[in-house]
């Protein structure tokens, strides 16, 4: 995944209008009505919310007569858990070398 798409995931991840948007849709396709009803926003608002989720690839749309299906696309989801899971191995890993430095240091050991 490159930064732009991953850029956009993680801004799309960042709203909890959205994610909760996500997390109907892991259980099912809903239509574009469906999917805003249990929020408190306006149809305009559902849209864009909507359209930031199909940029980040999070969301297919399919088109039935006049009624808009959207459903989850996980995979951009797996591909920024595996960005998540290496930048953690890195800096866990920092984190431990620190740790030894520092219990060195108050013992009295010259690193």
């Amino acid at each position: 995944m490159d930064s732009v798409q991953l850029d956009k995931v993680f801004h799309a991840l960042s709203d909890p209008t959205r994610r909760a948007m996500l997390a109907l849709l892991a259980k099912g396709k809903r239509t574009a009505g469906e999917l805003g009803r249990p929020f408190p926003i306006t149809q305009p608002s559902c849209s864009r919310h909507i359209s930031v989720l199909e940029r980040a690839g999070l969301v297919d749309r399919s088109i039935e007569g006049r009624t808009h299906y959207l459903e989850l696309r996980p995979q951009p989801l797996a591909k920024s858990e595996a960005w998540i899971s290496r930048h953690r191995e890195l800096w866990e890993g920092s984190l431990r070398r620190l740790d030894v430095l520092l219990g060195d240091l108050q013992r009295g050991r010259a690193p």
